[in-house]
């Protein structure tokens, strides 16, 4: 059997422009704790809780209203008891697509499957993340941050 990447998809109400534009602001819906920049291309930012979590992410793909691509250039997951940079060289993928007078959002973490050991944790963080802090911000301009934790 073939394993496949994590994907979620949500529509809001909002054009393309409005989607992409909050996408890149990062740190309005996914967490509170980002350093750096996350606008354009080969911008890079970290995010970090605490000893818990820590990713770096490279912006190294950008469609202006289209896609949004972030490789993960290191990693630090301390809540796992193995391969704690397990997201280190994954990538997270934002697809933007029109559809009538809403857009879905496609995101995607590419190298996030099932089998690996954060896959189950990671996934209910992500959909947490994309479904409700992600959606909020696009839909009604809500700053609706997580906290990571394990």
């Amino acid at each position: 059997m073939e394993k496949s990447d994590y994907t979620v998809s949500i529509t809001v109400q909002a054009t393309v422009e409005q989607a992409f534009k909050s996408i890149n602001s990062v740190s309005k819906w996914w967490t509170v704790n980002v350093e750096g920049r996350s606008e354009k291309l080969n911008d890079e930012f970290i995010v970090r809780s605490g000893d818990v979590h820590y990713s770096k992410h490279k912006i190294i793909e950008v469609i202006p209203d289209k896609k949004i691509v972030w490789l993960v250039t290191d990693s630090k997951l301390n809540w796992i008891k193995n391969n704690k940079e397990e997201w280190t060289n994954t990538k997270m993928v934002f697809e933007i697509i029109p559809n009538g007078n809403e857009t879905t959002i496609k995101f995607t973490h590419v190298g996030l499957i099932p089998g690996e050991e954060c896959y189950e944790n990671c996934v209910k963080g992500w959909d947490s993340i994309i479904k409700q802090n992600l959606y909020n911000f696009v839909t009604k301009g809500e700053i609706v941050r997580s906290k990571i934790t394990s």
